[in-house]
């Protein structure tokens, strides 16, 4: 089998600068998607990222793509915070704080709407996306739970469910005028899960595969 070139590893590998602008549409959409919806027209976004209107298209052929990449890249760094956390802190409650407050900045709520029914939800980019972050979830309340500091009566997807709701309102619903609110809510739940419970929860525990079924 015939070696590839220094010549040929080069142009095989994108340029810096064809990065650079991949990665500044990615922010500029998820700007836009969080401020106005999954709708906003490519040359606004173009616009924003400051890239052409073929850039934009050569790096993204359709909205699918685009949607699916913002999506990714939120959850890809809600999963290096969390990884940062559970090296970072010594209490494990704190770990889920910090955890907890950094996702609501990712304003993964505003975003997860734009997975509609005709969405492509199974696509493997976007299930290992979501298998780690999931994972790491467990993980820190497994530790925090283990540490007799996180009530034992929760699951992953009550955390799940709690942070969507709490802590951006869907795209396009003035969701900055709400930024204020977050975190003193998100607080709020936090104290709940702390052990030893002060109240019985009714039902059971919320699981990633339930939450995958409603």
């Amino acid at each position: 089998m015939q070696t590839a070139t220094p010549v040929q590893r080069r142009a095989s590998r994108p340029r810096a600068d064809a990065l650079r602008n991949r990665e500044r549409i990615v922010t500029a959409a998820r700007e836009m998607f969080v401020e106005f919806g999954p709708d906003v027209p490519f040359d606004e976004i173009a616009r924003r990222a400051g890239v052409g209107n073929a850039t934009v298209y050569r790096n993204f052929p359709d909205r699918d793509a685009l949607v699916r990449e913002v999506v990714c890249s939120v959850m890809d760094r809600t999963s290096e915070v969390a990884e940062q956390a559970l090296a970072e802190e010594a209490d494990p409650f704190e770990a889920l704080e910090r955890f907890t407050h950094a996702a609501a900045d990712e304003r993964v709520s505003a975003l997860c709407p734009m997975l509609s029914d005709t969405f492509d939800k199974h696509h493997p980019d976007l299930e290992a996306a979501r298998r780690r972050v999931e994972r790491l979830i467990e993980e820190l309340m497994d530790r925090a739970k283990a540490a007799g500091t996180l009530r034992p009566d929760v699951g992953v997807g009550d955390l799940m469910v709690a942070v969507a709701q709490l802590s951006r309102p869907p795209a396009g619903t003035a969701c900055f005028s709400a930024d204020r609110f977050v975190h003193r809510h998100l607080q709020l739940f936090l104290d709940g899960l702390r052990a030893p419970a002060r109240s019985t929860l009714p039902g059971t525990a919320v699981t990633v595969e339930e939450l995958r079924q409603s």
